[in-house]
């Protein structure tokens, strides 16, 4: 069922945390709100879209959705592009490095004029009276990564960065770091690139007010102490190519 993780009575965020089942891995999905403009951040792949089509309606006319925007360009990210761009009349904003791959998700013609890149920089994205901002996650663990903080709710879609595999729980946030981590540790280990690319994002965050980071898998960060304690664990961090030796790399 839809989570509020935030509303003001115009501006609301919205978790779907249940949508997957059977084989695929679990994840979330959020849609944003502000007065009659609405889009949907990591919509995921063809095995939840007809029931977070139908859960959205609760919040918006799904016609009338004005963005998908896609964190990077795995498949439990965004390959259910083609039914949003069937189904709605929604532009895509991607990564810039992913704009000329995004259209193998969609119908022939069916992209074109429609698609809007993220330069590495990053950018803001105005919806209604709200501003989202793009802000640069590259190589955690995509090449081309971008996380999505709202000022309003202060909250920060992390995407993979914070992503934990539980099988429960997952619309509760963490309450326990330390016993947590073995819910984190080796998904990051293995998709995260360096403990470089962690610390310079861990740097750039702290500028930022946030309240909330909500990962795209498992369970949330909530309250500055929380958050602080999960800054503090990936900025030191080793992972990806910080881990690898001669021994991964032989031939078979």
């Amino acid at each position: 069922m839809p989570v509020e993780l935030y509303n003001d009575g115009t501006h609301k965020c919205i978790a779907f945390y249940d949508l997957v089942s059977g084989e695929g891995v679990q994840a979330n999905q959020f849609l944003i709100v502000n007065g009659s403009h609405s889009a949907l951040l990591d919509p995921g792949g063809d095995l939840i879209y007809n029931d977070l089509f139908m859960k959205s309606y609760k919040y918006v006319f799904t016609k009338n959705l004005e963005y998908v925007i896609g964190s990077h360009q795995d498949p439990d990210i965004i390959s259910s592009l083609n039914k949003w761009l069937v189904g709605s009349e929604c532009k895509v904003i991607v990564p810039s490095i992913w704009e000329r791959f995004i259209p193998h998700f969609a119908p022939p013609g069916k992209s074109k004029d429609r698609i809007i890149g993220i330069p590495d920089r990053g950018m803001d994205i105005y919806l209604g009276n709200a501003v989202l901002k793009a802000i640069p996650a590259h190589f955690l663990h995509s090449e081309g990564n971008f996380q999505f903080y709202d000022p309003l709710s202060k909250i920060l879609f992390s995407g993979d960065l914070g992503a934990s595999l539980v099988h429960n729980k997952e619309d509760q946030p963490v309450d326990d770091f330390e016993s947590h981590i073995k819910y984190m540790k080796p998904f990051h280990q293995r998709y995260m690139s360096s403990n470089k690319v962690c610390r310079f994002w861990a740097n750039m965050v702290r500028e930022l007010d946030i309240e909330w980071i909500v990962p795209q898998h498992g369970r949330s960060f909530k309250g500055k102490e929380m958050i602080g304690q999960f800054l503090a664990w990936i900025e030191n961090l080793e992972c990806g190519v910080d881990l690898m030796t001669q021994d991964n790399y032989k031939l078979p």
